[in-house]
């Protein structure tokens, strides 16, 4: 096979079968000035939406369809177009969207259906088509990163937790032809049942796969392939926002994250008074729990690193890994010709956890907000592997190493900073923002 076939074989595995994600950098700052949208019916006491450097930020507050009241009314015309793309890009019928539905709303929370019903209400909308919506979500393949840093690996011991929130660039509202990453969104969560918290987003979703509250508990998603999945569960949607809403410590942050499982997903979930990180990786019928120094953490060809935890779309407990993958280790010639053999995407990934992994080394003891974020991006973007700079080439257009948007956080202090995905740019070439959520919350 000739280098341009080669090319071309390798193009096609990734356009199939890696979803995306992606990097690079660009520095910002907020304005002082605001503009806010003040409301207008009693549902929406507590409920405001304000716009800083041209980024929306939704406050709610009060039960769970009060917030979704607010949530669907303020970003009215939002969530219509998000929720319109949600379901025009799900290669499921509308009607297997609402059987799944059917299949799993008994496990949900009630407090989250009933969320559902006041995004509904607020945004005008029918409720089967916001729950069918939602139902897509979790088919989605999402890509995605996250890190969790404390004690030795960080500049001050203080935790810092990162993510990558990656999907396809070309989803799109069939009607207005707006994508759906140009509605994003920071949401400010303040339920009179829970915790506030603070996560990164877009208008109709619930939060964009993570964030952290003012406990200091942090967490994100990453989606992982598995054969062993099960629709008799509470989808990973809402057991991250259980974690947001009602988790102050990490064994209970834990316990939402494994409990009623449904499909392959992995998670990192920390908390900064520890402080401390864990993996957590989950099938429908099996579950790994474990921090930087657990051995499976070291097991070849992946390494620990002292107060750090990693993970994107791979397994690597052995057990949970045999659900996903038919050989464990991903790396080496063996893996890239598996990409040509086998349609096997994740000699891909391993190059990006690869090359993540020894930038943190090379900035092991240094980790802080600002640094973090700019070799973050710049490593994920594949400026620091070859290899990885190349997939992402040949993958360019398409939805591979594509962020929707990126954040750094440090709980223990509130400060986040964040950037979004324009209509044109990936969130790795935006400018990036700063927030802090007990100042966010401090606003009337």
């Amino acid at each position: 096979m000739n280098v341009r076939k080669k090319a071309i074989a390798l193009l096609l595995a990734v356009l199939l079968f890696i979803p995306l994600t992606g990097i690079q950098v660009k520095t910002g700052r907020i304005t002082e000035e605001s503009i806010c949208y003040a409301p207008s019916d009693s549902l929406l006491n507590g409920g405001w939406l304000e716009e800083r450097d041209g980024i929306k930020i939704l406050h709610i507050s009060g039960s769970n369809y009060e917030m979704g009241y607010q949530h669907g009314f303020l970003l009215r015309n939002e969530t219509k177009e998000d929720l319109r793309a949600f379901l025009n890009d799900s290669y499921l019928p509308y009607d297997a969207l609402l059987e799944m539905w059917n299949m799993t709303k008994d496990y949900i929370p009630q407090e989250y259906v009933e969320e559902l019903h006041g995004i509904a209400d607020g945004a005008g909308l029918k409720f089967e088509n916001v729950v069918a919506a939602y139902m897509s979500v979790i088919t989605w393949g999402m890509s995605c990163f996250g890190i969790a840093a404390w004690g030795n690996a960080t500049k001050d011991g203080k935790l810092y937790q990162f993510r990558s929130f990656d999907l396809p660039m070309n989803m799109r509202d069939p009607v207005t032809g707006k994508y759906v990453h140009e509605n994003a969104v920071l949401i400010v969560r303040k339920p009179a049942n829970g915790y506030a918290s603070v996560t990164p987003s877009v208008a109709g979703s619930l939060h964009g796969g993570g964030g952290f509250n003012e406990k200091g508990i942090a967490v994100g998603m990453q989606t992982c392939w598995s054969n062993d999945t099960t629709l008799h569960g509470i989808p990973a949607v809402f057991r991250v926002q259980m974690v947001l809403d009602h988790a102050a410590g990490i064994e209970e942050a834990v316990e939402y994250l494994i409990t009623n499982r449904t499909a392959g997903w992995n998670f990192i979930v920390s908390d900064s008074k520890i402080p401390v990180g864990y993996a957590v990786e989950t099938t429908a019928n099996h579950s790994y729990v474990g921090t930087w120094n657990d051995a499976i953490e070291a097991t070849h060809p992946f390494w620990e690193l002292k107060d750090v935890v990693r993970r994107t779309n791979f397994f690597i407990a052995p057990e949970i890994a045999a659900t996903q993958r038919r050989c464990y280790d991903p790396s080496g010639i063996k893996g890239f010709i598996r990409i040509f053999t086998e349609n096997d995407p994740f000699f891909v990934i391993w190059r990006s956890y690869k090359a993540v992994s020894e930038e943190i080394e090379k900035n092991y003891g240094s980790i802080d907000l600002n640094s973090s974020m700019e070799w973050f991006q710049r490593t994920y973007a594949g400026d620091t592997d070859v290899v990885l700079k190349i997939l992402i080439k040949l993958a360019e257009g398409t939805s591979f190493n594509r962020a929707w948007n990126m954040w750094v956080a440090c709980p223990a202090t509130g400060d986040i900073v964040v950037s979004f995905a324009e209509k044109d740019k990936i969130a790795f070439d935006t400018p990036y923002h700063y927030f802090n959520l007990f100042k966010l919350l401090e606003e009337p």
